[in-house]
């Protein structure tokens, strides 16, 4: 596993780095040497944070914990991200057909099969508009995200809130 640890803002310090690499070579069973996971560290408001990715196969693992500490917040978001394989593992499986590694790791008993999902459709129309009044649309109907087409790219995007307050905009990649 190929493992980028960086700090936002901050320096890493190197025995924060080896307990991340530590923590993180308990993966190394389950995913083959093309797996890459970032780490990033920061401090915000005193409270620190740690957020980890692991992209491996076009499934995206992603777990972010806050704490006092780093190695806590590690822990935590370590534990995060045990519970997503175990939750997505049959999901995992069908995507992911050439590493059975990955699905017998884990006991079937913390395990709830969740094959069938209820979907629930809306429909709405797709107005150009700018990614700024997205947002103004977004906090006018008090939701979490907003899907619209972009006036200048014609791309649908979406905005969405933060946990920090600020906003994100995801366009699609060319």
């Amino acid at each position: 596993m190929k493992i980028t640890i960086y700090g936002k803002q901050m320096t890493v310090r190197e025995s924060l780095k080896e307990a991340v690499e530590k923590k993180l070579t308990k993966f190394d069973k389950l995913f083959g040497e093309d797996t890459e996971a970032f780490v990033t560290c920061k401090v915000r408001k005193g409270v620190k944070i740690i957020e980890i990715t692991v992209n491996y196969g076009g499934v995206t693992f992603r777990s972010e914990e806050e704490n006092e500490t780093f190695l806590t917040a590690l822990d935590r978001a370590m534990e995060g991200l045990e519970r997503q394989i175990r939750k997505n593992k049959t999901r995992v499986e069908k995507a992911i057909k050439k590493t059975p590694a990955l699905i017998a790791d884990y006991d079937d008993d913390e395990y709830v099969e969740e094959d069938d999902f209820e979907i629930r459709v809306k429909t709405f129309p797709f107005k150009p508009m700018t990614p700024e009044e997205a947002i103004l649309q977004m906090n006018l109907i008090g939701h979490a995200f907003y899907a619209f087409t972009d006036s200048e790219s014609g791309d649908t995007c979406v905005v969405y809130k933060r946990k920090a307050g600020s906003y994100g905009l995801i366009v699609p990649e060319k």
